[in-house]
């Protein structure tokens, strides 16, 4: 599924939709360029497990763990090399506890992934508007 959004709200509110699908253990794989949206679709994703803390792109700290009925684990793998990096992590826990983790930056541990990974393609079509094709 392919949607087109004109604005970072719209885009939002895509995640918003994709997040009331989800359930514990879910993985979402973000990929996209720098400044394509990766972060304020997390936020969608977020409002749509009702978890409403402020979602902020977490490429410093590697993780960032916003708690809920359903918790949210952001991962943002800008700054790793390989999936080897990301298990060296903990990433087999965050997997183990029962909730939804979303990964930006995903093409750089791509073998991580098990084909149950939701994958969302964000691509900048020009000024504010994206294309998120959808793959469940």
């Amino acid at each position: 599924m392919t949607i087109v959004t004109n604005s970072e709200s719209e885009t939002t509110r895509e995640g918003e939709k994709l997040g009331r699908k989800l359930s514990p253990g879910s993985v979402v794989a973000l990929y996209g360029e720098l400044g394509v949206g990766k972060t304020a679709f997390t936020r969608g994703l977020a409002l749509g497990l009702g978890i409403s803390m402020n979602v902020s792109s977490p490429t410093f700290t590697i993780v960032n763990e916003y708690p809920g009925s359903i918790p949210l684990y952001h991962f943002d793998m800008f700054r790793l090399d390989n999936a080897g990096e990301l298990f060296d992590i903990g990433w087999d826990d965050y997997l183990e506890r029962g909730g939804v983790c979303v990964v930006e930056w995903s093409e750089k541990v791509s073998g991580a992934f098990t084909p149950e990974t939701i994958v969302v393609k964000l691509l900048n079509l020009g000024g504010n508007t994206r294309s998120i094709e959808i793959v469940p």
